[in-house]
């Protein structure tokens, strides 16, 4: 990858980033309509975050990046959204932990015809991966679904702030009933989930969404050849395959990620997702409870 493996970051003070940023020619945020800004981040330490990424905002994804910091440090105040906003939390576990695996896509944003990518983010809680992907990708449309009403709210004013409303769409439902809904199914290139339930769960979840050649992303803490068993009959019944499986230590040791990708192998059946609350109960390929 390139930049190599970054060793620990060190996030310094607001001084110390505003001084960076200006010796490489960024304005100060204090001076582009973000005024009240913080930025806890030294630009140098960034730097390094995005040498492994193989990516680099411009000026204005920076912005942005640290525009969405403020809305959530703004919306934690009144919402429960998340614990991770501040320094390494934020730019590591949030902002890198939701792109690096679409650096495919960062090195080439939008698809070989030239049209925009659909994306979906199911159980987008506070806005991630979603709203750094819609930062860092801005040929894609992006649907974001969370069935916690005040968590949409709260993410929807984040959009309009960002000014993002002509590419991110918000929708408050429970994803069974996405997966069914006739302008959702079969639409989508990608579809990600992060930390929403166990593989076969989120698979069922995804992949009804997908296109033909679309792609499902499971973000994943551990991942282990007994997950992959599991994972294995659920796809089968699903019409899916594994494309590939991922493994990344995080920058700043905030410990180890995968990322699993899978393809439709052929068209999913109409009975999947199954009703509302039964994936999570009776999750695909497993045996029922008491059986």
């Amino acid at each position: 990858m390139p930049g190599g493996e970054p060793g620990a970051l060190g996030f310094g003070e607001v001084d110390m980033a505003l001084k960076a940023a200006s010796r490489r020619g960024l304005r100060d945020p204090r001076e582009s309509g973000c005024a009240g800004m913080a930025v806890d981040a030294d630009p140098t330490d960034l730097e390094t975050v995005w040498a492994a990424l193989g990516w680099h905002p411009d000026p204005g994804q920076l912005q942005q990046l640290l525009a969405l910091q403020t809305e959530l440090r703004q919306w934690n105040s009144r919402v429960n959204l998340t614990r991770l906003v501040e320094g390494a939390d934020f730019w590591v576990a949030q902002v890198f932990d939701s792109l690096w695996p679409l650096r495919s896509l960062l090195a080439a944003p939008g698809l070989a015809d030239g049209g925009d990518l659909e994306m979906i983010d199911v159980g987008t809680g506070g806005g991630f991966p979603g709203l750094a992907v819609a930062i860092a990708l801005p040929n894609a449309q992006l649907t974001l679904i969370d069935s916690v009403g005040r968590k949409v709210e709260a993410v929807r004013a984040m959009v309009a702030s960002l000014g993002l409303q002509g590419r991110v769409r918000l929708r408050c439902e429970r994803i069974e009933r996405s997966g069914r809904e006739p302008a959702l199914r079969g639409r989508f290139d990608w579809a990600l989930a992060r930390a929403v339930a166990s593989a076969p769960v989120v698979a069922e979840y995804l992949v009804p969404l997908l296109r033909p050649h679309g792609h499902a992303l499971l973000y994943r803490g551990q991942w282990t050849e007994d997950d992959q068993q599991a994972l294995l009959p659920a796809l089968a019944l699903l019409r899916a395959r594994i494309e590939r499986l991922e493994r990344r230590d995080l920058p700043a040791g905030r410990g180890v990620r995968h990322a699993l990708v899978l393809q439709p192998s052929g068209p999913c059946p109409n009975d999947y997702p199954r009703a509302v609350g039964i994936p999570a109960r009776q999750p695909l390929g497993q045996a029922p409870a008491g059986s």
